[in-house]
């Protein structure tokens, strides 16, 4: 069956790249509805910003959607993450601004309010993304790939030259909670280096030692140091669990990536899309919907890090 949330929920950040607040509210949704973004800052006919892979722009820094009347939505991935892990399938984001907060750089902060808000079932069969062959897209050494399996199953592979980094490789099957449990409370993560050029390209404005871990010369320079010995692999698993979300429907299939960013998944999924023989639609049974995210899960998974 379809979900969607029991109450409405709010939550205040500053955007990343902006360093300005934000105001988000998450509304429940009827059946059918999906997961919309609504800019409540920009005219009443250009507000709505279904998610859908579409309308997806390439960015290499986040994941960013645009309607037919140019307004956008930047940064969702964390927040898309959530709603995802947390088996939200209808929802209504209202936003004041145009970039979704960074919060602590994770997606637990959204899952909190998220279960503090609670999820309600709607008596509507859900429809699923089961992929049928094998897609895959590869850009300068990166690649990503979409494949059949029974469950959703992510699997990251990452090489840094910084040796706090290194090679690092992780994989999970999402059901029963397992994305709150081992992913949710991942931040973000960077370098000095990175952030400085940024900022003085008038981004990451709002980045901080709070926000993202920062890493320098083999050193973490975020307080506290890191929550998982392998924190920046789990985190690019959050983003792919955010960006494969932006398909508009749960995915049954693996998805593996090599250094691949938002970009790469992005145009992973649009050839999915153009591919009519790579997916089918299906109503899940029972049993598949016990191995979606977001099944059975409780306040209790969410990491004590989180």
């Amino acid at each position: 069956m379809q979900t969607t949330l029991l109450t409405h929920c709010s939550i205040s950040g500053i955007g990343l790249h902006s360093g300005k607040p934000v105001r988000l509210r998450l509304k429940p949704a009827a059946a059918g509805t999906g997961i919309v973004f609504r800019r409540v800052d920009v005219e009443a006919g250009a507000r709505d910003i279904p998610v859908r892979p579409d309308l997806w722009v390439e960015a290499s820094l986040c994941t960013v959607l645009q309607n037919e009347h140019g307004a956008r939505v930047t940064t969702i991935e964390h927040l898309m993450a959530a709603l995802h892990g947390c088996g939200v399938h209808n929802v209504i984001v209202e936003i004041d601004a145009e970039e979704v907060p960074i919060l602590d750089g994770s997606a637990a902060p959204f899952v909190r309010k998220i279960m503090a808000a609670g999820i309600a079932t709607l008596a509507v069969p859900l429809t699923v993304l089961r992929m049928r062959k094998t897609i895959e897209v590869e850009k300068d050494g990166a690649r990503a790939q979409l494949g059949p399996a029974p469950r959703l199953e992510l699997a990251f592979e990452i090489d840094f030259a910084d040796p706090a980094i290194g090679h690092q490789r992780q994989q999970f099957d999402m059901s029963n909670g397992a994305f709150l449990r081992e992913v949710s409370d991942c931040r973000t993560f960077c370098m000095r280096r990175d952030v400085e050029r940024m900022q003085a390209m008038g981004l990451a404005l709002g980045g901080t030692l709070d926000n993202a871990v920062v890493f320098h010369d083999g050193k973490v320079l975020s307080p506290g140091g890191l929550r998982r010995a392998d924190e920046p692999v789990r985190h690019k698993l959050l983003d792919a669990m955010g960006d494969l979300y932006v398909a508009g429907l749960p995915i049954l299939g693996r998805y593996e990536g090599y250094r691949a960013g938002h970009a790469l998944t992005g145009r992973l999924l649009q050839a999915v899309f153009a591919d009519p023989t790579a997916y089918e639609r299906v109503t899940v049974t029972a049993t598949q919907r016990n191995h979606l995210p977001g099944t059975g899960i409780s306040m209790a998974d969410l990491p004590l890090s989180a």
